[in-house]
């Protein structure tokens, strides 16, 4: 008797299929798994959404060195401010570090210093302050002084004060007052900040509507907190009339107290303690040092 053939069909039966007539034997039934999608493309969203953010930092980041190339490259990229102070900051930590290379760009930060772009302005401030032995950097420092934004008549008179000059002497005692904002059209103010809001260089403080129905933002010209606002929302202003006040930031203040003790008269001793006697316990500690500092220079000049 023959021997029959091995069981392919996987029911265990060595002969034909139960049910088929024919008596043949059945192919196996195979079955295809599920096809499983590729992760590939969800894999490459997640790297954009981290990727993308850390290149738009990196290449807007201060920080990130620059070849001498595109050092004068930015310089000269007016349309781009940013590139512009990415330049700035990079010169300066040159003149941080000593390094007379730095000396090339000299007359181009002079130039700047003119910028039609206040941001500009105020970077190139606070760079001209690092080199106290150039003459250019304290000439573009006086005429910045009389800059038309306080945030640049500020870092110019605290650069100024690192030449041994005291022309900055005004600025130095207004930053540690409130400063009042005044409005830059007729019209109604339409929404404003609520008191006690923090503010930096920028942030919109309030919105008035024109006579021709036209929106002007008002924007915070220096880093504080509102204190007071001077006119309520849905009330007509005038041009120049006050509109709310700033409370200087403490970091500012701080600035300005260590400038006024090579700065500051004994006049201005009084002043100092009369300004801060309502602020933190660091700038009270930071006003007496000048103080006693401001009065110590006077008894020995």
């Amino acid at each position: 008797m023959p021997i029959p053939p091995p069981d392919i069909s996987g029911n265990g039966s060595a002969g034909p299929v139960p049910g088929d007539a024919s008596g043949s034997v059945a192919a196996p039934s195979v079955f295809a798994p599920p096809r499983r999608r590729s992760p590939l493309p969800l894999i490459i969203v997640a790297a954009l959404f981290i990727i993308m953010p850390f290149l738009a930092w990196y290449f807007t980041w201060f920080g990130r060195s620059l070849s001498d190339d595109t050092i004068q490259k930015y310089l000269a990229d007016q349309t781009n401010p940013r590139h512009v102070q990415h330049a700035l900051t990079q010169i300066e930590a040159r003149i941080e570090a000593g390094d007379q290379s730095a000396k090339r760009w000299y007359p181009q930060i002079v130039a700047l210093s003119g910028s039609g772009t206040m941001e500009i302005r105020q970077t190139v401030a606070w760079v001209m302050g690092q080199d106290n032995r150039s003459d250019e950097f304290h000439a573009g420092l006086a005429r910045l002084l009389n800059d038309p934004e306080p945030i640049v008549r500020r870092n110019a008179a605290l650069g100024i004060t690192r030449f041994g000059d005291n022309s900055g002497r005004t600025e130095l005692l207004a930053a540690l007052r409130p400063y009042p904002v005044v409005s830059p059209v007729d019209g109604v103010l339409v929404s404003a900040l609520p008191i006690g809001s923090n503010l930096s260089v920028g942030t919109m403080l309030a919105r008035i509507e024109t006579d021709s129905k036209q929106i002007t933002e008002v924007r915070a010209p220096l880093p504080g907190a509102i204190n007071g606002l001077l006119i309520a929302e849905g009330a007509r202003i005038k041009t120049g009339d006050p509109l709310a006040s700033i409370a200087p930031d403490e970091r500012g203040v701080l600035e300005s107290l260590l400038a006024l003790r090579y700065a500051g008269t004994n006049d201005d001793v009084r002043t100092i303690q009369t300004l801060t006697e309502n602020m933190s316990g660091k700038v009270k500690e930071q006003a007496a040092l000048t103080a006693k500092a401001i009065q110590s220079r006077s008894s020995h000049p």
